[in-house]
């Protein structure tokens, strides 16, 4: 379930973790979306993980509800979030205002005016330094390695003569992933909040994500395809612009055009480049013999949307990467409407999917498709490759919690579509050795004590 929120109370306080859209069946995620508990609001504070819209999303909601207190992140996560809320509110408005001349009429979650507002409230912390986000409840960031920036929020709650350890995963990333750190290790905590994105899952980490792309991509561009791919403008988008870059470089795929058609991927990559304390050995070198660690200069970024419409007229082979990574918003939707229903053409899909959105009704070969309120008849060719996914698989899931040497009484298994938890929750307490596994409702209150 996309859509992270979560709200702790302790010592007549509360802290929310997360305040991300949900992402899936239109009506639904807007209702989601639009009404906000009323709980959420009187938060004291507000500790983000990292800077993905299903975790930072409804931010300014949040603060056109009357929420008037810190918003608490790394400084990485604030750079990006800025980007990403300002983007998001621009693509609202002008989403509604394009629905209604056609007749829908639609009014945006919440303006740019809200967003700045959001923004405002952000207090950068910085990595393994405790700080205090309400009396008797400190936070440390741990680095996830999942995007530039990510944590894992470690909750020291003193109540009632107790001390308790709460440690969130927000999104757990993999080891040996381009660009950043790899999973910080933990020593555990009393209750453990794991995201279970993928706890169904196994990849096989032997093959490095280059060497799952070349044959993928080569194939494509060998047939002069034009592949469009859907990515998160943050994260995914760095990650493929520097896997192909460095299979160019080494000469072992033709070189084509590739378009990054996102003003907000532009400004997103601008960050990464600010934050260099958060790059893996590898990055760190390439950006001091080269300059130019993320590729950047072997990509056409493009900013204007008469830029954008151009490439309907592109012939193949060439890549365009745009946002969003499920296909729900932004310039890929336009690509989309241009070029699914060409049998020369392929969507690549490079993240997760989740259920009832566009990029799921592709993978799944749904046939019409709605794109923009019109039905299209996808005739390209539709690929899923996972080894670009950011989010740790069920094999790493559970290794990671069962290294823990402070074991938790109680795990909590969130973010995640019901059927992948209980696989994982039967393997957190057949491998990992847990004795009380929880898999939560939305809405369920539970106690701690």
């Amino acid at each position: 379930m996309t859509g992270s929120r979560h709200l702790l109370e302790a010592n007549g306080h509360r802290v929310l973790l997360e305040c991300g859209l949900f992402q899936g069946r239109r009506q639904e995620s807007d209702r989601l979306n639009r009404d906000l508990p009323a709980a959420l609001a009187a938060a004291d504070a507000v500790v983000l993980s990292h800077a993905h819209i299903d975790h930072s999303g409804a931010l300014p909601s949040l603060v056109r509800a009357g929420f008037a207190g810190p918003i608490h992140a790394t400084a990485a996560t604030a750079d990006l979030s800025r980007l990403m809320l300002m983007d998001s509110a621009h693509i609202q408005e002008k989403d509604a205002a394009w629905l209604s001349r056609r007749g829908h009429e639609v009014r945006p979650l919440y303006t740019a005016r809200d967003a700045e507002r959001a923004v405002g409230r952000f207090r950068p912390q910085p990595y393994r330094r405790p700080f205090e986000v309400a009396p008797g409840v400190r936070c440390t960031f741990f680095d996830a390695g999942h995007i530039l920036g990510s944590a894992l929020v470690q909750l020291d709650v003193a109540e009632r003569g107790r001390e308790r350890r709460i440690l969130f995963t927000g999104d757990l990333g993999r080891p040996c992933l381009p660009i950043l750190r790899d999973p910080e290790p933990h020593e555990g905590c009393d209750v453990y909040l794991t995201e279970s994105t993928y706890g169904d899952r196994v990849r096989d980490e032997r093959v490095p994500i280059a060497e799952q792309a070349l044959p993928i991509f080569a194939r494509l561009v060998e047939r002069k395809a034009k592949i469009l791919v859907p990515a998160f403008a943050v994260g995914r988008t760095q990650e493929v612009v520097y896997v192909l870059n460095a299979l160019w470089k080494a000469g072992r795929l033709p070189r084509v055009p590739l378009f990054v058609d996102s003003p907000l991927a532009s400004e997103a990559t601008r960050a990464y480049l600010r934050h260099p304390e958060c790059y893996d050995a590898e990055t760190k070198r390439l950006l001091e013999d080269e300059g130019d660690p993320l590729g950047w200069r072997n990509a056409r970024y493009l900013e204007s949307v008469e830029e954008s419409m151009a490439l309907n007229d592109a012939s193949g082979p060439c890549v365009i990467v745009a946002a969003s990574g499920m296909c729900e918003a932004g310039r890929i939707l336009h690509h989309l409407r241009h070029g699914v229903e060409d049998p020369r053409n392929a969507v690549l899909l490079v993240g997760f999917q989740a259920e009832h959105t566009l990029g799921r009704r592709l993978l799944e070969g749904r046939d019409p498709v709605n794109i923009l309120g019109e039905p299209f008849h996808p005739r390209a060719e539709v690929i899923a490759l996972d080894a670009f996914s950011a989010h740790a698989d069920g094999n790493q899931l559970v290794a990671y919690a069962a290294r823990f040497t402070r074991r938790p009484r109680r795990v909590f298994l969130v973010h995640g579509e019901l059927e992948r938890q209980e696989v994982l929750a039967r393997r957190m307490r057949a491998e990992g050795g847990f004795t009380v596994v929880e898999i939560p409702a939305r809405g369920e209150s539970v106690s701690l004590t």
